[in-house]
């Protein structure tokens, strides 16, 4: 704004903003508009496209797609453009045989932390998604922490396949068959200056030592090229620097080296968060099959559609605390409403 430019590119501007700054950031565009300044808004972030755009270009692998007027704007059509199929096929959760009784493979009791998180209490069975939804600071975070050992519990057990654990570090919470996705993966997930093979394996060396305790890495070039086979990876080689890759393609690579560990348990702590559509797509994808073949999925996310489009159930947390839970009912998916009340206390919880 200080060199009185007639063109502006906002690329992905409110990623790390609160929600009152980015009021303020909207208030600032709609004035610069106001002035005659052209706004070049780049979001993956549907819920701001639909304010601020007076019209949507929609790119896909490289390519462009096509342009929407505001007036032609709707959820269906954009998603359409952008994943290259209907939105009635977006969202996958094909893993959920209904009337099955399925087994209790994580058992949570009594949780604390001492600080924010509060005897906290739920089973999460085998082959399900459930989602741990509520407001920014509820301590979704804080509790999927300390189930992994990250932070330490003041007190609370844990019980997987039905017999005790003692969780008190994430060594030993991948010992036990548990993992966790961080919400942060550029600071506490991948590796960016390393390659997508390195990043794939660093969980499973030990497997490619020999007998003399030399590394064999064709046993690790062959899993990282079928994990991006498997999981629809975009890069060139197994060999590029994964700070070259697309956030969504970075996300997958963090996948692939959590599922080499061969979990029971996967905690995603908001899994789609800074990817495109199409990769949210492939995520879902990954998280159903997941689920099909009985991993229990914990997952953490601020998308309510996303929450209502791949979760079984949906545990609600307030001021440290699970304040209830939300599921889907005679073919009803789960109510956003119903969420959304728990997470405010709207509903006198």
């Amino acid at each position: 704004m200080s060199t009185d430019a007639r063109i502006i590119v906002l690329d992905e501007p409110t990623t790390s903003l609160t929600s009152r700054e980015t009021d303020r950031l909207f208030e600032v565009i709609a004035g610069l508009k106001a002035q005659g300044i052209a706004i070049i808004y780049i979001s993956h972030r549907m819920e701001e496209v639909y304010e601020l755009a007076d019209r949507v270009s929609v790119l896909r692998d490289g390519g462009f797609v096509g342009t929407l007027e505001r007036s032609e704007l709707s959820a269906s059509r954009l998603v359409s453009m952008m994943v290259g199929r209907d939105l009635s096929a977006f969202y996958k959760k094909d893993h959920r045989p209904p009337g099955v009784r399925r087994p209790v493979a994580l058992a949570v009791r009594g949780i604390c932390d001492g600080v924010l998180v509060r005897d906290c209490s739920f089973d999460l069975h085998e082959g399900e998604v459930l989602a741990l939804s509520g407001l920014v600071g509820s301590g979704r975070t804080e509790l999927a922490r300390l189930i992994f050992g990250a932070d330490r519990k003041t007190a609370g057990s844990l019980q997987l396949d039905g017999k005790p654990v003692d969780i008190s570090s994430p060594a030993a919470a991948l010992n036990a068959g548990i993992t966790y996705l961080t919400e942060d993966r550029k600071e506490l997930g991948v590796f960016l200056d390393m390659s997508v093979a390195d990043n794939v394996n660093m969980g499973v060396l030990s497997r490619d030592a020999s007998r003399f305790g030399w590394r064999d890495y064709a046993i690790g070039d062959r899993r990282a090229g079928q994990a991006v086979s498997d999981l629809s990876i975009r890069t060139k080689s197994t060999k590029v620097n994964v700070g070259s890759l697309s956030g969504g393609n970075q996300q997958k690579v963090l996948l692939a080296r959590l599922l080499e560990t061969k979990p029971k348990v996967v905690i995603l702590d908001e899994p789609t968060r800074g990817v495109d559509v199409g990769a949210k797509s492939e995520i879902y994808r990954i998280i159903d099959d997941l689920a099909k073949n009985g991993i229990a999925i914990l997952m953490i996310s601020s998308e309510l559609p996303e929450v209502i489009g791949v979760a079984d159930r949906a545990l609600v947390m307030r001021d440290g605390a699970i304040v209830g839970e939300v599921a889907a009912y005679e073919g009803k998916p789960i109510s956003q409403e119903a969420i959304m009340e728990l997470a405010t206390g709207a509903s006198g919880t």
